[in-house]
């Protein structure tokens, strides 16, 4: 970053074509030389120029402040992503008058960390919180802010979902991570892969470069990465190295737009047994939900898997494997309600409790054979459901109709991760086979 460009007072008309075209922040004055609006830019000379056409002095947006600009000054950056930065840290230290009046009524946003978890997230978020948070901003664009958190989560690899994560709780070893992780653009912390103190390390250096504080920041990177060379943490130095790179391309030319992510529907499970219980109408919010899948190996063998969630969390301790004995060829109605019989029939003879939700892989067809095995073993069944996987239609005994579930909710991801992870296990059989394993039962 640059200092102001300070020239002669002259017209702003011919003043602003001397203006750079590279990416940066604008500053419009009045007589007074008060800075009255701060706007970011891509190309400051374009930008900046077409506040003095004739389209300008017309709209209804910036009439008033076209005609209050006596001087104007620029701020040249290394980058788009520095440029909007810059721009929200000056409308918050200067508070320009039309900053404030340009927002047409709708709340700017705020880029929110949180302070008071082991693993802070950050958020896009326009009612910013009172207390436990650091925000930056306002900003004045939501689609830039966006793109600008895409850009930054790349580098700096920080979680941007709601879940409730505590680095004591060892339940989180089993919780599956969202596509951010696969795709190496978050550390996952829900997976606890990252130490509270390496992450929060990454949280420090995001805010020393939100501070605009970008040159001292590589001076300390280049100098974490030569002291974990020498100490041979090469694993460490690789990664430091790989966020010095991702920093110093920013100054790369782009469209922030573009960077924005297709949204990742991560699994937050509190949320999501909050929302079954509230859309199945249960007495009690479930805590342990039971997944069941068939499988048909090599148009052979016939396999089963079940999965269990304890606080809608993976518990792979109760995970179970079938083969199934009673069925021969191709029959999946036959082989849930062997499953289910041998299931539940074990845990009434064992005294154990019986889980709360009992998910079955499938439709119509399979939810009705599991309702006829626990007629035939004479067990009273928990609440059980289907989730069939063309149109994820949830079907309900005694119901002809499905029950169509929003497929933003988060009750409904609970679902399809335990529907998920029952397929995948029932699918990891073929290997198993083929290595001559033996069954849980």
């Amino acid at each position: 970053m640059t200092e102001p460009v300070q020239q002669e007072s002259e017209d702003p008309r011919e003043k602003v074509k001397s203006f750079p075209t590279a990416p940066g922040v604008y500053l419009m004055k009045d007589a007074l030389a008060r800075v009255i609006y701060v706007g970011k830019a891509v190309n400051l000379r374009s930008r900046a120029s077409s506040y003095f056409g004739a389209q300008a002095a017309v709209d209804r947006r910036t009439a008033d402040l076209v005609t209050e600009i006596a001087d104007l000054d620029c701020i040249e950056t290394d980058s788009e992503v520095d440029a909007v930065l810059l721009e929200a840290r000056l409308i918050k230290d200067i508070q320009p008058k039309f900053n404030q009046e340009l927002k047409d009524d709708k709340t700017f946003p705020y880029l929110q960390i949180t302070t008071n978890e082991d693993f802070p997230r950050i958020e896009f978020t326009r009612t910013p919180a009172s207390k436990g948070v650091k925000l930056y901003g306002p900003f004045t664009s939501a689609g830039q802010l966006r793109g600008t958190i895409a850009v930054l989560q790349k580098i700096f690899k920080f979680r941007t979902c709601s879940l409730d994560i505590d680095e004591g709780d060892e339940k989180w070893r089993w919780f599956r991570p969202c596509l951010l992780a696969s795709i190496n653009q978050c550390t996952a912390p829900c997976n606890l892969r990252i130490t509270q103190e390496d992450y929060k390390d990454d949280i420090r250096r995001l805010r020393m470069f939100l501070d605009g504080k970008k040159a001292r920041l590589l001076k300390e990177l280049h100098r974490e990465m030569q002291a974990a060379s020498k100490e041979l943490k090469f694993e460490k130095a690789a990664r430091i190295r790989d966020e010095l790179k991702a920093l110093e391309s920013l100054n790369l030319r782009g469209n922030l737009d573009e960077h924005v992510q297709p949204e990742v529907f991560y699994i937050d499970p509190k949320k999501g047994l909050k929302g079954l219980k509230q859309i199945f109408a249960l007495d009690e919010q479930p805590r342990v939900i039971e997944g069941v899948d068939i499988a048909h190996l090599q148009g052979q063998e016939t396999v089963a898997s079940l999965v269990q969630f304890i606080d809608g969390l993976p518990f792979k301790h109760g995970y179970k494997r079938y083969k199934i004995r009673t069925v021969h060829g191709v029959d999946d109605f036959a082989s849930m309600r062997e499953v289910v019989s041998r299931r539940f029939r074990r845990l009434q003879a064992e005294g154990d409790a019986f889980p709360d939700i009992l998910l079955i892989d499938g439709g119509k067809g399979q939810l009705n054979a599991v309702m006829e095995a626990f007629r035939a073993i004479d067990i009273e069944p928990p609440f059980v459901l289907s989730l069939a996987k063309r149109d994820e239609e949830v079907f309900l005994p005694g119901q002809s109709e499905s029950k169509r579930i929003s497929r933003h909710s988060f009750a409904l991801r609970l679902l399809q991760y335990v529907r998920d992870e029952a397929h995948r296990f029932a699918q990891s059989y073929h290997h198993t086979l083929r290595r001559k394993s033996t069954f849980d039962e």
